[in-house]
């Protein structure tokens, strides 16, 4: 239960120090130190919902409902920053944004099962995009993609990538793949719905990519804004969350599963519930395809999440 003395620590020690006066730039201090981010994420489970939705309320205030879209994945984070977002805009009786979901082409049937559910029982507006220029030209994954099959933003891409070669194998997960089918049709739906903010799910301890990132940051080609409104939460916290309000999430994590990507690149980290795990001493993204874990930095310099 969120008190009057954790809204007046938050207030003290969080909102104050790290937020501009509402109507200025929403971007959080590039130079916030590590001790700083270790303050954030060592709140109770209870201050960090308060905060993340302060940040959320921040940027519906700023963008608007119909001009910021919520990234979701179906998996448990961003499924929380989902739930997060809903329980704002009903405590403030504003209008809920809608949903952005990428089909990479190789999404786990679980996935889909807890998307269309929520979907559904959250009354969600959900966009599935999708790169269908590349995906229309392979039948199975692992199968070889022309170059010259392509159009000429998807061939651009591929030079941006400093790729020279004829043809490509439709594998999602890939350096290439990734980037085409993940960034490029994200890039595509921003161009498209001239949106002005995307808010991802993305958390601070997860990855090393991730570990300096600010809750509101700029990106460029296409211009928007990243809104990150649950950095600070661990893993831990997310497992918690769902118990404590009991939120749906994709069956996946019962079988051990921690980390859900593409289904062929994606495998459980142990045969017992997520939860359950060693959540603390072992990586929560060792299921991932580990070719893209080890090239994370240059994907998100090319707008990656």
């Amino acid at each position: 239960m969120v008190t009057p003395k954790i809204v007046l620590f938050l207030l003290i020690n969080v909102f104050i120090p790290y937020h501009k006066k509402m109507g200025e730039s929403l971007e959080m201090d590039k130079n916030m130190t590590d001790d700083e981010r270790m303050k954030l994420m060592n709140l109770t489970l209870e201050e960090k919902i308060v905060q993340s939705k302060q940040i959320i309320r921040q940027a519906i205030d700023r963008f608007g409902s119909d001009n910021l879209v919520i990234a979701w994945t179906g998996g448990k984070d961003s499924t929380i920053l989902t739930w997060l977002f809903r329980e704002t805009c009903k405590e403030h009786s504003i209008k809920m944004p809608g949903c952005m979901f990428i089909d990479e082409g190789h999404v786990f049937e679980e996935i889909w099962d807890i998307v269309n559910l929520l979907r559904k029982e959250w009354a969600l507006n959900v966009e599935v995009v999708k790169n269908t220029n590349v995906s229309d030209n392979a039948k199975n994954i692992g199968d070889m993609i022309k170059v010259n099959s392509l159009n000429k933003r998807n061939r651009n891409e591929l030079a941006r990538l400093g790729f020279d070669e004829d043809e490509f194998p439709f594998e999602p997960e890939s350096f290439v793949g990734n980037h085409l089918m993940k960034t490029v049709a994200m890039n595509a739906f921003i161009e498209n719905s001239k949106i002005k903010a995307i808010s991802t799910a993305i958390r601070w301890d997860e990855q090393d990519a991730r570990k300096d990132e600010v809750y509101y940051s700029h990106r460029d080609n296409p211009s928007h804004e990243r809104v990150q409104a649950i950095l600070h939460f661990k893993e831990r916290d997310i497992w918690n969350t769902i118990r404590m309000y009991s939120i749906p999430f994709c069956s996946l994590y019962k079988q051990g599963y921690r980390s859900l990507g593409a289904k062929g690149t994606t495998y459980k980290n142990s045969d017992i519930p997520a939860w359950e795990q060693d959540l603390e001493n072992t990586p929560e993204r060792a299921g991932r395809g580990q070719d893209k874990e080890e090239v994370m930095e240059k994907l998100r310099s090319l707008g990656y999440m």
